[in-house]
């Protein structure tokens, strides 16, 4: 996911104490050579955390091809290590018990937090669609007569995961900037434990709405070009007509693919090579992992995330005060 884009053929990231310089168009084209690594010394196994959100089989079957890929290049164990939810690989990197994730924008910021600093993104996904961010949708059952967020008042709202940018975070701060106070506006609110979850739950009439990220572009009808509503109607879990969308947020910076900080930079300049490079020669992996909706991807650094950062603290500011 995605964030400003950045020329891959100019400018640095910080990683650890130095500069580790991008590499040029070419060489993001170019694949780094196999081998062992000196650095394997210090990670002898690599452990990439998994958000939860969608259910274990998919998870493992759209990361089983990446995770051979990247034993075959380093010539060590990868291990995909399983989260339940956000907060799993948010305490996993203040841990030290994972090196890399995918991440959302939201669950980044606060394992920037919970680690004090001790994260780093490197990429994140260009799109298909030209955009380079998503938004946050919510959506009710077609048959439950609710149109606006105005007929949500005194409702039931399912929230996806207290990490989540789209199912959570960001419609909470909008709300509030809109003068709507989440915790007086909804009549109950609760987690559903994903975001395919509260789609469930909603469909299931436990909850009146929900939240989830999507593209907001293209044939709502398939749940636009990508998206958590796209996924579950590509793998026959709902059919849009059961759903109406009422509400979507403002652009949100795609999430990054993450290092831990402490890591060597040997490291992390061969995941950066190997990761600018997968798009291009390894199209398969890279749509897996995308769900097929990403165009390549693009540095970014921990700039393009300070905002949410901001957010997760107006948040904890929300709670102290109630």
């Amino acid at each position: 996911m995605l964030t400003r884009r950045h020329s891959l053929a100019l400018g640095s990231i910080a990683l650890g104490a130095s500069a580790l310089a991008l590499p040029t168009l070419a060489q993001a084209q170019a694949l780094p050579p196999k081998g062992k690594r000196p650095w394997a010394a210090q990670l002898p196994q690599l452990r990439i955390g998994m958000l939860g959100g969608e259910n274990d089989a998919d998870r493992l079957a759209r990361f089983s091809g990446y995770q051979k890929l990247l034993e075959e290049y380093f010539e060590i164990p990868v291990k995909l290590v399983m989260a339940a939810d956000y907060a799993g690989v948010i305490q996993a990197f203040a841990a030290k018990q994972v090196d890399a994730s995918y991440m959302s924008p939201a669950a980044y910021a606060a394992a920037w937090v919970e680690s004090q600093g001790n994260v780093v993104p490197i990429l994140a996904t260009l799109e298909k669609d030209g955009t380079k961010s998503y938004v946050s949708v919510m959506y009710v059952r077609a048959d439950s007569g609710i149109t606006s967020m105005e007929q949500m008042k005194g409702k039931a709202m399912a929230w996806s995961d207290p990490n989540s940018a789209s199912g959570y975070l960001i419609p909470r701060a909008e709300l509030r900037a809109a003068g709507i106070d989440p915790e007086k506006f909804f009549g109950r609110t609760g987690f559903a434990g994903g975001a395919e979850q509260s789609v469930v739950a909603v469909l299931g009439k436990q909850y009146d709405a929900g939240v989830a990220w999507s593209s907001g572009q293209g044939d709502a009808a398939q749940g636009f070009s990508r998206g958590v509503l796209t996924a579950m109607v590509q793998k026959k879990m709902i059919d849009m007509k059961d759903l109406r969308i009422i509400w979507r947020s403002r652009p949100i910076t795609n999430g990054p693919f993450t290092l831990r900080k402490d890591t060597p930079p040997s490291f992390q300049a061969d995941m950066l090579a190997l990761h600018s490079a997968i798009p291009t020669h390894y199209p398969t992996i890279y749509n897996a992992l995308e769900m097929g909706s990403g165009a390549g991807w693009t540095p970014v650094t921990h700039d393009d995330y300070q905002v949410f950062v901001d957010i997760l603290k107006a948040e904890a500011d929300a709670r102290r005060r109630r």
